[in-house]
């Protein structure tokens, strides 16, 4: 259980990181690289989504994207659901 917070901790961390790095990267005049798009989605989808949505928020980064601005939030539920439905299992 000790690792599972552990994960879920770092893993929200760091996407909340890539997220702010990447608005930092988008903001100078010559960068050539920036994080993926699909890396950002990549690191919400595996634990991330809620240190996503706070750097979302709170740095106003891709919040015009649909794929963020909807797709963020979703995996968030799902993510919810899944983990609602294995505390349910071990419960009963």
């Amino acid at each position: 259980m000790q690792f599972v917070k552990f994960y879920v901790i770092s893993i929200n961390l760091l996407t909340f990181g890539l997220f702010v790095l990447d608005k930092w990267l988008a903001g100078r005049k010559r960068v050539r690289w920036r994080i993926p798009e699909n890396r950002l989605l990549l690191a919400s989808v595996i634990g991330g989504s809620l240190g996503a949505l706070a750097a979302m928020q709170l740095v106003r980064h891709k919040t015009q994207k649909i794929k963020f601005k909807w797709g963020i939030p979703a995996i968030l539920l799902i993510q919810g659901a899944v983990i609602a439905f294995f505390i349910r299992q071990l419960v009963d």
